[in-house]
């Protein structure tokens, strides 16, 4: 059963950081490219940062130079540091597993991240 659970969400003040985490379990996971998105209440999901099966990142330009998405093979973990949080990053972020190779991708449930004073 494959899992992706996120974790590191929270409230936070506008300049603040927080970093999320996402675990992933019943994947070969270094055979994913892992990523983040993000849906706003009443918006649409939206890309955040993703590995891609070139081994590049791609960020949204609203996080470039904020945002660092990272990974751990060893812990099946993917992280995204958020630096300078503003209130327009308020969001649920999910986590997101793209197969290299063909096959399924698969969502977490999400964390909540709340940016206000």
């Amino acid at each position: 059963q494959v899992q992706l659970v996120e974790s590191g969400g929270g409230l936070v003040q506008p300049g603040g950081s927080l970093r999320l985490s996402c675990a992933a379990s019943g994947i070969m996971f270094s055979t994913y490219a892992m990523g983040w998105y993000r849906q706003a209440p009443g918006k649409q999901r939206e890309l955040v940062a993703t590995f891609t099966s070139r081994a590049t990142i791609n960020y949204s330009d609203s996080v470039k130079g904020r945002f660092t998405i990272s990974r751990d093979n060893a812990k099946n973990t993917v992280y995204l540091q958020m630096n300078s949080l503003k209130p327009e990053d308020t969001a649920v972020y999910l986590c997101n597993a793209v197969p290299l190779l063909a096959g399924s991708y698969y969502w977490g449930k999400g964390t909540l991240v709340t940016v206000s004073s």
